[in-house]
């Protein structure tokens, strides 16, 4: 029983703030030194062994296409096809920034490029059109927590692999809650608009023509989706494959039809892309050797035993565990935590006869709330020092959204449907 020793010296080095991967990997070693006598030699292969996993290709190209849009020219024409979409409705700007996050969220696959991206982008519109800076950041923050569920975001990547379930059915759990989730934010920030007396972004009805213009210039965002998705629920690609064509698409696009990207960008790309990667890659094969320790020392059927001993009340558990990934997320870093609780866990949802894809769903919406929520949610400190909004003004505005976020996750949990009604 050495591995509650183990993840006791993990969040210890957590909350010394060293970085991920060196925690659990000092973790680990000190497992090997002190509690085994397998040779260390055993601790590194298990760290390299991780990366012979094919699926992880997925993850570059995904991190490759979201640095690459930003040179495409495309995501400024899905800022312009999303006012045409809410911009006549009270609050509009709020509305298009949320609609953006959705539109791109499938695309960026990351909640903290999404984020950064629309703080730079439509904070300063909003503040020059009358909005409030801190609600303008709250919006952008809690719209880009859509990135995280919808596909291909890396948080569904990780804990495909963590929990050993397929990528593509994972990527199609994620569909109708990233929806849902988008629904509640449109809703939430045109209620607070009305309330404030935020105006349309535009009152004249476009024209005919200025419509089928911007739909025609959005129309590689949508293909994108298209292929993204749609690919992947048809079999036509695995996600790898939808990543790669997605890139391919990306630069002629933005090479030869937009003509707003040259060699240079895609250089800056791929250099962004080997940094972006080398970091979640090192996290993963830290995390591997972790999940073989776990295996190792039977952690995970332990804990099971554990939890259905104090319950056996399958509505009980998962209140009782989302409670406390909200109060976890809110203190540590939400990949630490799909690291380290998934291996654990899975024998206990097993036990309890909950679908692997509805509770992967779950536990990744419960930490990307995390990532709004004080005193450590990356997102919120991104959007924040972006825009120079305090935390407490943040913290405030954020409130409804809060609020809605909530709602949705306790909607996923009543009704299982909306998380595998595409996955079966």
């Amino acid at each position: 029983m050495s591995w509650p020793v183990i993840i006791l010296v993990m969040l210890a080095f957590f909350a010394l703030n060293m970085r991920l991967y060196l925690a659990i990997l000092v973790s680990v070693l000190v497992y090997f030194v002190f509690f085994q006598t397998i040779p260390h030699e055993i601790a590194i292969q298990r760290f390299i062994s991780s990366t012979q996993n094919t699926s992880l290709l997925a993850i570059p190209f995904f991190i490759l296409l979201g640095s690459l849009l930003a040179y495409s020219g495309i995501a400024e024409r899905v800022v312009a096809l999303a006012q045409l979409l809410v911009g006549r409705i009270r609050g509009g700007l709020a509305l298009t920034n949320i609609m953006v996050s959705t539109l791109m969220g499938g695309l960026s696959a990351s909640n903290l490029a999404d984020s950064a991206m629309l703080a730079r982008m439509m904070v300063p519109e909003m503040e020059k059109n009358g909005y409030n800076k801190a609600f303008s950041s709250a919006v952008t923050a809690a719209g880009s927590l859509i990135t995280p569920i919808i596909p291909p975001g890396i948080a569904l990547i990780i804990y495909s692999l963590m929990a050993e379930v397929s990528v593509g059915r994972m990527f199609m759990a994620g569909v109708v809650p990233g929806l849902v989730c988008a629904a509640f934010m449109l809703v939430t920030a045109y209620l607070v608009s009305v309330k404030r007396g935020y105006k349309p972004s535009h009152t004249r009805r476009p024209t005919t023509n200025e419509t089928v213009r911007t739909v025609i210039g959005a129309w590689p965002a949508i293909f994108l989706v298209g292929i993204v998705i749609g690919g992947v629920r048809l079999g036509i690609f695995t996600p790898t494959e939808a990543g790669a064509a997605a890139v391919g698409i990306v630069i002629v696009i933005g090479m030869f039809i937009y003509r707003t990207m040259n060699l240079k960008h895609v250089i800056s790309a791929l250099v962004e892309t080997g940094k972006s990667t080398a970091s979640v890659m090192l996290v993963i094969m830290a995390s591997s050797a972790l999940a073989w320790v776990f295996s190792m020392e039977q952690a995970g059927p332990a804990f099971a035993e554990y939890i259905t001993s104090l319950t056996d009340n399958k509505l009980v558990f998962i209140l009782s565990l989302n409670l406390c990934l909200l109060f976890f997320g809110m203190l540590i870093e939400g990949t630490a935590i799909l690291i380290v609780l998934v291996p654990l866990l899975m024998p206990t949802i097993k036990a309890f006869g909950i679908d692997p894809y509805h509770f992967g769903i779950i536990m990744v919406l419960n930490l990307s709330i995390g990532t709004l929520t004080p005193p450590v949610g990356t997102v919120m400190l991104v959007v924040s020092n972006i825009t120079k909004t305090s935390v407490a003004d943040f913290t405030r505005e954020a409130l409804p959204f809060y609020g809605a976020l909530l709602a949705v996750l306790a909607l996923i949990i009543m009704v299982p449907a909306i998380s595998i009604g595409l996955v079966y």
